[in-house]
Formats: structure tokens, C-alpha cells, sequence
């Protein structure tokens, strides 16, 4: 599947049962996302960066999705710091930064960094139906349950007729610019992707209730954790202590 970009590998965290990653990514994640100071900020940014290496994460995607990021977290340094009022400590013109909006620029910034590499590193990892049937296990509701299956599963079924009807687009000569024609072009194509959607979506309905669907997905497939998820558990225990530690005491 065209999201599926981290899956592939062979690293200590792949082998990891899916269900404790779930649980340490979000607990993780969470902490980090509650943190101010800058010791404990440092160990979660740490924590991700260790994640990320553990993980093998390839360096082209995982860099990627890093930049796109930091891209809107540039946006927020430059307008959040113009909102809080406190004497200008940068001044360019008749526009001033101030300290504090800068750092809380920066602590917002570290966390989301943290977050991603957290989340990618033990979430992104876990093949698609793998983290379903986890999620599944850990008693996520049905319905979220279903949601994330027929999401991630014609996600790629839209993307692939999305390139279909662009590669029409293109043989008969479209080539977009900025003008009247291509914005109808376009409106026409999103048009179009949605129309097959709905129709898709009707047929599969359809195909589902032939097959008794009677709205639960019943998972079969049972998790094996070992003495590696033991270890794992007990470390990511520990480094919520020491962050919540660098904290709050």
C-alpha cells in the first residue's frame, strides 16, 4: 500500500509486539506532549531520536516528513510570538517578537518533533491490518475499529484511481497552469474521484451484506509477547518516570 512507506524491516522495534507499541506511543506521546522544562523536553526529543535509530527508520521519508513539519512549526515561530504581550525583544520595523512567544515557539516545536518520531518509530512500523487487529485486542472501540480499515483500505484504492484519472488527464494533452481552464480541469477531476468513490463505496456495501457483515470484525489472530516486549515495557516505564520526574519534582 502506498502508506505503508516504514513497514519493511527487521529491527528490534518491528518485532515488538504491536499491541505494546500502541500503548508506549501513546503513553509516550502524551508525557511528551505535557512537558514544559527543558530537561524533560530533552529526553523525549532523546527518546524519538533513539526510537527512530532503533527502528531503522529509512533517512529519505523519515526526513521528509520531519521537513514538512518543522515547515509549519516555522509559521507558528513567526506568528505566535506577535501575540503575546510583553515587550518586544526583536524588532523589525514596526513588527516585534517577543521572548516568551519564542520560547514557547520552540518548546511547542521540540514536542512535535518528539511526537512524530515517537509515533513513527512504533506506529508507523506495525503493518496496516497488524495495528487494526491491535487496536482490536486492546478494546478500541468497533466502530473506530471500522473506520480505520475501510480508511486505510481504499485510501490506496482513491490514490491509485486518483493517478488513473490523472494519466487520462495527460494523454489528452492537460497541462496545468494558472488559468481558468485548469481550475475547471481540476474541479471536473475531484469531481469525478468523488462520483467513483460513492459508487465504489455502494458496490462494496453491497458485496458485504452478500458475505453476513453484520458490523463486527471478528479478529482471530493472537499475539505472542516475549522476554524483547518485557524489556521494552519496562523501559519505556522508566523513562516516563524520569520525565514526569524532570517535570513535575
Amino acid at each position: 500500500m502506498v502508506c505503508e512507506t516504514f513497514c519493511e524491516g527487521d529491527s528490534a522495534i518491528h518485532r515488538l509486539d504491536a499491541r505494546l507499541r500502541v500503548v508506549a506511543a501513546v503513553a509516550l506521546s502524551v508525557v511528551a506532549a505535557m512537558v514544559s522544562r527543558h530537561e524533560a523536553l530533552g529526553v523525549a526529543l532523546a527518546v524519538g531520536v533513539a526510537l527512530a535509530v532503533a527502528a531503522r527508520l529509512p533517512v529519505r521519508p523519515t526526513l521528509k516528513r520531519l521537513v514538512s513539519l518543522n515547515g509549519f512549526m516555522l509559521l507558528l515561530a513567526v506568528a505566535l510570538p506577535l501575540t503575546i504581550a510583553q515587550s518586544a525583544w526583536i524588532r523589525l520595523g514596526p513588527v516585534g517578537w517577543t521572548r516568551r512567544g519564542l520560547h514557547l515557539a520552540g518548546v511547542a516545536t521540540v514536542k512535535a518533533n518528539a511526537i512524530v518520531l515517537i509515533m513513527t518509530a512504533l506506529l508507523a512500523t506495525v503493518e496496516l491490518m497488524d495495528l487494526g487487529r491491535a487496536m482490536a485486542r486492546l478494546h478500541v472501540p468497533n466502530k473506530l475499529i471500522h473506520l480505520y480499515f475501510f480508511t486505510v483500505r481504499y485510501l490506496d484504492v482513491l490514490h491509485h484511481e486518483s493517478a488513473r484519472l490523472r494519466t487520462s488527464m495527460t494523454v489528452r494533452g492537460f497541462r496545468p497552469g494558472m488559468n481558468a481552464h485548469t481550475y475547471r480541469s481540476v474541479a471536473h477531476w475531484v469531481g469525478m474521484l468523488l462520483v467513483k468513490s460513492f459508487d465504489r463505496s455502494e458496490r462494496v456495501l453491497a458485496a458485504m451484506k452478500c458475505r453476513g457483515f453484520e458490523g463486527r470484525f471478528y479478529v482471530v489472530d493472537r499475539f505472542s509477547p516475549g522476554l524483547g516486549d518485557g524489556a521494552f515495557a519496562a523501559a519505556v516505564l522508566v523513562l516516563l518516570a524520569v520525565m514526569g520526574w524532570l517535570q513535575w519534582l
